[in-house]
């Protein structure tokens, strides 16, 4: 059994509640235990900077009290822990997963405005938390509950050919392993190719798109090679599409049971903590839950130089 908890960040809203119940599947799928923390906003007249004499009581915390009242239906739950803090959630979420095997937030609590896809403390706790974390968007078209888990629909993941992300592969391989399910993995290449020229210059040589095709299969599948061999049970499909990155993974995910992602490593001319614009346009759309997988602590503790995102 892991010792590292599975955390769902609640706030009473019914995109939490689906949220709950991801992250009380994932928690069984790994025998791990559930935390379940609520982050009460400071008041508009309170001063941030001002701390309370103490954290407040998970005992009188009605989000809190809701949120057992709706495991309580549940049989064989894990070891739960109900954790209530005060502030700012933006930054006291990615510390709740500072030492989590996961972090699992709806894609919108109660605040902002009801247009709005995403909100900001799933923003921030994707890009800041030093755990994966999972991010479960509202049905479309629905008002309520979200189909469960263990559809038998594939993982998703992406794959940048050129800037392979171990971290967000080694987290996809396991994910299929733990469900059961096959992977299918999305390497895109750019296609148009987009060339510029300065008056008088001659054009480039004309480019095969199958050769291009053919040169993005060959890195992808040298850089899965290692990840198939550790995880023979699982059944993985590679998929070299032209075009957008980010189009192709959310089309996927319209039959995915999670969308696998990763968050930038820090780079030479951008230090802090990043995500990039596929990521981005991933957790906006997706229609399935989307994982955004931090990088390895070697890979992100020193910036690299910056290279252009396709």
């Amino acid at each position: 059994m892991s010792t590292q908890p599975v955390v769902a960040a609640v706030d009473g809203s019914e995109d939490s509640l689906r949220a709950l119940e991801w992250a009380l599947d994932a928690a069984r799928r790994r025998e791990a235990p559930l935390r379940v923390v609520h982050v009460r906003q400071y008041a508009p007249w309170a001063q941030p900077e001002v701390l309370a004499a103490g954290p407040p009581d998970p005992g009188e915390d009605p989000v809190l009290d809701q949120v057992r009242g709706h495991l309580a239906k549940e049989a064989a739950l894990p070891a739960v822990e109900y954790v209530a803090l005060e502030g700012a959630p933006g930054a006291l979420l990615p510390e709740a997963g500072a030492t989590a095997r996961l972090l699992v937030l709806g894609s919108r609590g109660r605040g902002g405005f009801a247009s709005l896809l995403l909100g900001s403390n799933s923003l921030s706790a994707a890009r800041d938390a030093e755990c994966p974390v999972v991010v479960v968007p509202r049905p479309r078209g629905e008002d309520g509950g979200g189909a469960p888990s263990g559809s038998g629909r594939p993982v998703v993941v992406g794959l940048h050919a050129d800037s392979p992300d171990e971290a967000t592969l080694a987290f996809a391989f396991a994910e299929a392993a733990l469900r059961g399910v096959r992977l299918r993995i999305v390497a895109a290449y750019p296609w148009p190719l987009q060339t510029w020229m300065l008056p008088g210059e001659m054009p480039p040589p004309e480019i095969d798109q199958d050769a291009v095709e053919h040169e993005t299969r060959t890195l992808a599948e040298g850089f899965l090679a290692a990840h198939r061999e550790r995880h023979p049970q699982v059944t993985a499909e590679t998929d070299v599409l032209p075009g957008d990155a980010a189009g192709h993974l959310v089309e996927a995910s319209q039959d995915a049971e999670l969308v696998v992602v990763g968050r930038h490593r820090r780079r030479l001319l951008a230090p802090a903590r990043m995500m990039g614009s596929v990521t981005q346009a991933v957790l906006l759309h997706a229609a399935s839950p989307v994982v955004v997988v931090p990088p390895n602590p070697a890979e992100d503790a020193e910036p690299r130089a910056v290279t252009p995102e396709r």
